[in-house]
């Protein structure tokens, strides 16, 4: 019997996994679903090692955990990037990766909307003074309206991004490595991203990391912004220097930035230089963590089975 072994649970149900593992039976595989997320190499290797197939989301595969899974032929990623996969090693032995393309577009580009509002009405920072007692105290934000916004890559997430940006009343403008069709009859032109960069009010990444996007937002870009421009992530954390991002936030250089993503995943670790950044709304990696999306997200990684 083969077997399929999800080594952490990514919001399915005890219930549901015993309904898989029933149907899966009748199919000759064994699923096993594990109920806690662990991400140390000895015990992925231990839920992994005799799988032919394993489910995982974001927890990080390297070489050293699948050199000691012989049998295995098929990573089913639950999430939309790779970046925390041995792509190479995988290649080489001949293990096919598949990921959930999809699930979360909805949710990060809500969420993107979501940091755009919070920085630029400070709700995050008046709910905390309201709490203590605190008022207006004159204070005034911003709309999204009239606002010019730069897409930088235009997949999915960013498409739909831009197309609730337009709700509100935004020009939206975008850089992408290719160029679509779709974009461009939603009115959306493309422009270099050094243009992009100069004239946006609002720029918001939605591209992965590769080597070539790696600090693709480096310091010489940033000071190419407005110091009203707002830097909203909701894509992988090192496509931004964030060293550079909190310096031109402390020395007045940019208005201000929403994160989702970093170099590592959070918990980050203490003195990280954007904590000490102003108008900077941080949030654990949580674009993607909806109900609507697990549930989206458990049926794409079914269907690769």
């Amino acid at each position: 019997m083969k077997i399929i072994s999800c080594v952490e649970p990514i919001g399915i149900s005890e219930e549901r996994a015993a309904g898989i593992a029933y149907e899966l039976a009748a199919k000759g595989y064994e699923f096993i679903c594990y109920r806690d997320r662990r991400e140390d190499a000895a015990t992925l290797i231990e839920r992994m090692k005799d799988a032919d197939e394993v489910i995982v989301s974001n927890i990080k595969i390297g070489s050293d955990i699948l050199s000691q899974c012989p049998k295995l032929k098929k990573l089913n990623v639950a999430f939309t990037g790779l970046d925390h996969i041995d792509l190479t090693y995988c290649h080489e032995h001949s293990i096919e990766v598949v990921n959930a393309s999809g699930y979360a577009t909805e949710g990060v580009a809500e969420l993107a909307i979501g940091l755009m509002l919070d920085v630029y009405r400070h709700i995050t920072a008046l709910d905390a003074d309201t709490r203590k007692g605190g008022t207006r105290n004159n204070f005034l934000g911003r709309e999204l309206r009239g606002k010019c916004v730069g897409i930088v890559g235009t997949g999915a997430i960013g498409m739909r991004t831009a197309q609730l940006l337009q709700c509100f009343g935004c020009k939206v403008i975008a850089y992408s490595r290719s160029q679509l069709q779709e974009v461009l009859n939603m009115g959306i032109p493309y422009v270099s991203l050094e243009e992009l960069m100069q004239q946006a009010d609002i720029i918001s990444l939605h591209i992965p990391l590769t080597a070539e996007t790696h600090h693709l937002i480096s310091r010489e870009r940033l000071a190419l912004c407005k110091p009203t421009a707002i830097l909203i992530n909701t894509a992988r954390g090192n496509v931004v220097d964030m060293d550079a991002l909190a310096d031109m936030l402390k020395a007045g250089r940019l208005g201000g930035a929403g994160i989702d993503v970093y170099e590592k995943e959070p918990p980050l670790a203490e003195g990280h230089p954007l904590f000490s950044a102003p108008n900077c709304v941080l949030v654990p990696h949580v674009g993607y963590a909806t109900r609507e999306a697990f549930d989206e997200r458990i049926d794409i990684v079914l269907s690769h089975i």
